[in-house]
């Protein structure tokens, strides 16, 4: 964001991380605005690209997805076309909730949720045989601590 944001806009920011939900109107009263001014502040936020949209936060284990793994993969390829061919078969599979490329002794870290093992290790089987690579090394969770925390703003 270019333009630098103020505490009113780092409380209008703090208080749609907790509840997406809030009406203008109960936004406006919360920071300290009218609605026309909370109405331009949030304006500005999205054009300025620093709010991505609204989504909801779901439980997975209330969906069945009670196993979590974090999958740290090691590469010898580094071309971009490997990375392209990567990043694309990663992305298609729908249990890799999170992708990152990494500093460190990996190059990769994938955050999958599945059903249960089974499942974790048809997401495994899927992604070994697509593409080349040397490590993969998983990491099965036991509990959830904190998880999907808000920004700190």
């Amino acid at each position: 964001m270019e333009k630098k944001f103020d505490h009113i806009d780092r409380a209008l920011l703090r208080a749609l991380q907790r509840d997406a939900r809030l009406s203008q109107r109960d936004l406006a009263d919360k920071v300290g605005l009218s609605q026309n001014a909370c109405w331009r502040r949030l304006k500005t936020l999205y054009d300025s690209g620093l709010i991505e949209g609204h989504t909801v936060r779901l439980d997975p284990a209330r969906l069945g997805l009670n196993l979590t793994v974090f999958v740290m993969i090691r590469t010898r390829h580094h071309s971009k076309e490997w990375l392209e061919r990567f990043r694309g078969e990663v992305v298609a599979i729908a249990n890799v909730i999170d992708f990152y490329r990494i500093a460190g002794d990996y190059d990769y870290m994938l955050k999958v949720v599945a059903e249960d093992m089974n499942a974790f290790d048809r997401v495994y089987q899927r992604l070994i045989e697509k593409v080349d690579l040397d490590t993969v090394t998983s990491y099965m969770t036991m509990e959830s601590i904190a998880d999907a925390r808000d920004l700190p703003i």
